[in-house]
């Protein structure tokens, strides 16, 4: 009786990925400066903070959240994931943007965080001292930026060294790493939105909103891995990635809507029902005007169609099908912050050139990086040991 060693998956990089990159960081610098030239003209420096804050948390939330998909999936040593964590680890490298990026937000923050032009005059601002002063504050951000970019740094370096080598020691080296990187992604996703979201109304205060912007972040950050690698095997690569991958990857993306709805109504029950008023107000800004009908299109959009459509299994293993479910999830996590942010600045929708200058201007700096690392990496980790298992992968 004869064996057969199982042959290693055929190392495949994506091409041409050159001039696409360079397309898009030229269009990304391109809207940057247009925003920038605006500004000079327009003056509105408030409008400006608050549709780069929109733009720059959009982004944030998703490559944080795929940070949060990697290092899960090798603390817990899982195999169905293995063809699809390369584009993981591709999403998370572009976290040194998001750091430059940032940058502008210091410039800003006047325009945004109230608490630190009224600190000397507010008494909430004293009374929530020390957590409201500027060097804690920033102390926070350089934690929230920096940990999560060392980890990821790290994560995809052993993930190619992999690729080259075989050796197992850097599994094992990256599931320590992602013990210990849950609680790192976690944390600095729930400080971001204390920090740069709730801070934006520093008297309003909720012990579930950073779990309620994670929830959001897993969620778009499984849907953005679902259209990656729908793109990339339609163009003919990720061949190991099959249909109980995308059938997996939609039942993530089911449960994680589920969650985010669950979170949502939790925290709207919880403030609702104490009816304390600095609770409330949160709100009652988010229920005038207009605002009313973007709540009642993220209740439908954001929850009920995707969660009615995400139920079938044949639907979840057709790759087309619940990519265009993801595409839309993705645009209701931009309506989701858009109704976050700007109510703090806006009583009622005033849409801005800026919110969309910036949205795509960051965008494309971003994807510009994702794109880069594409081009660079094999399209899986062609020597991971579990690579086997997840080629052979049955729902």
């Amino acid at each position: 009786m004869s064996h057969h060693k199982p042959t290693l998956p055929t190392a495949e990089r994506v091409t041409g990925t050159g001039p696409l990159r360079l397309g898009l960081l030229v269009t990304g610098g391109a809207l940057l400066l247009i925003s920038l030239v605006l500004f000079f003209v327009t003056g509105n420096s408030k409008q400006v903070a608050f549709s780069y804050l929109f733009a720059y948390i959009y982004f944030f939330t998703i490559v944080g959240g795929a940070f949060f998909w990697t290092v899960l999936h090798h603390a817990v040593d899982a195999d169905w994931s293995v063809v699809v964590r390369r584009q993981l680890e591709n999403i998370i490298s572009s976290w040194w943007m998001l750091i430059l990026l940032f940058i502008p937000l210091i410039l800003l923050r006047e325009n945004l965080w109230l608490w630190m032009v009224n600190r000397e005059t507010d008494p909430v601002v004293t009374l929530k001292s020390p957590y409201l002063t500027l060097w804690f504050a920033g102390l926070r951000a350089f934690l929230i930026l920096f940990l999560p970019f060392l980890w990821a740094y790290y994560l995809r370096r052993n993930s190619m060294e992999q690729d080259k080598t075989g050796h197992p020691a850097f599994t094992i080296r990256n599931r320590y790493l992602s013990i210990s990187g849950i609680p790192v992604i976690a944390l600095a996703i729930s400080f971001a939105a204390f920090d740069w979201l709730m801070g934006l109304d520093y008297h309003w205060y909720s012990t579930m909103y950073g779990v309620y912007i994670f929830a959001g972040s897993v969620q778009s950050s499984i849907a953005t891995l679902i259209i990656t690698c729908f793109i990339l095997k339609r163009l003919g690569y990720l061949r190991q990635v099959n249909s109980e991958h995308f059938h997996v990857m939609g039942k993530y993306l089911l449960a994680f809507t589920i969650f985010w709805a669950y979170v949502s109504f939790a925290q709207y029950m919880l403030i609702w029902y104490a009816n304390i008023p600095e609770e409330t107000n949160w709100f009652v800004k988010r229920n005038n005007g207009l605002w009313t009908y973007v709540a009642m299109l993220l209740t439908t959009g954001h929850f009920i169609l995707p969660f009615i459509f995400l139920l079938p299994q044949w639907l979840k293993q057709n790759s087309l099908t619940l990519s265009m479910i993801a595409a839309w999830i993705l645009l209701m996590h931009a309506v989701d912050l858009y109704w976050n942010v700007l109510p703090n600045f806006h009583a009622d929708i005033s849409p801005s050139i800026f919110d969309f200058t910036f949205f795509f201007g960051i965008g494309s700096l971003v994807l510009s990086q994702v794109i880069a690392s594409i081009g660079e990496s094999n399209t899986i980790p062609i020597r991971d040991p579990r690579i086997f298992e997840s080629m052979k992968l049955k729902n």
